[in-house]
């Protein structure tokens, strides 16, 4: 279980718009909204020490929190946030609202463990296409990071989602056979990472888009971020 005892208490806004979310900021709060599949976004206001609580958690944004909203509570993800680029101050916040029935596509840190044959033993690169996965899956049974052992792999080998030791109820929403991670020779090397860009983006896209999930798993995936 991923779920925690944080809390996030917060009170309700009635006014939106530039004018009431200074207001709110100068009260020493942080305008935010929370939304979820169906419904309006409901303008909150939460402090941004809470908010930065869950920046440091262990699973970062996608720590599972109970928003407590005047008394009334629903398990909420932190779906984005707005900081000031000098200041690094807290803007604004936007928060999905979710159930444990109910899966949500986020994206895990992909860790590569272990000391590549290809590269130890043949002189090989090792090439991590991706730093994170897009993952579906119920609130509870998100993961910290996903991780793979390429102590075997070879060069010229490459390692795949379909290769990936995922816990039950957790999938990859990518293609079984889209490579996450390579051997190459040093001079083919940089033509590999001119190209990983381009890659990268075509293999996402599905992650951008509810659409491109299986139809009985549509509904998983959040709306695009509400303006404050």
């Amino acid at each position: 279980m991923t779920i925690t005892n944080i809390t996030i208490p917060a009170t309700a806004r009635a006014a939106t718009g530039k004018g009431p979310a200074r207001r709110v900021r100068y009260d020493g709060k942080v305008p935010a909204v929370i939304y979820g599949p169906g419904e309006e976004a409901t303008p909150i206001a939460v402090v941004a020490k809470d908010v930065k609580s869950i920046l440091s958690a262990p699973l970062g944004r996608n720590t599972v929190v109970t928003l407590d909203i005047d008394g009334k509570t629903s398990l909420a993800l932190l779906k984005s946030y707005e900081h000031h680029p000098l200041t690094r101050q807290i803007l604004h916040a936007d928060f999905y609202k979710v159930t444990l029935d109910r899966k949500v596509l986020v994206r895990v840190p992909f860790v590569l463990t272990g000391k590549a044959k290809g590269v130890a033993q043949q002189g090989g690169i090792l090439r991590q296409v991706y730093r994170e996965l897009p993952v579906l899956t119920t609130p509870d049974k998100i993961p910290a990071k996903i991780e793979a052992d390429v102590t075997n792999l070879e060069l010229g080998q490459g390692f795949h989602v379909r290769e990936l030791s995922l816990p039950e109820g957790v999938a990859v929403k990518y293609d079984a056979g889209q490579t996450l991670a390579s051997i190459v020779a040093p001079e083919k090397d940089d033509k590999a990472a001119a190209e990983a860009p381009a890659a990268a983006a075509k293999a996402a896209a599905p992650a951008k888009d509810a659409k491109a999930a299986p139809a009985k798993d549509a509904k998983a995936a959040a709306p695009a971020a509400k303006k404050k």
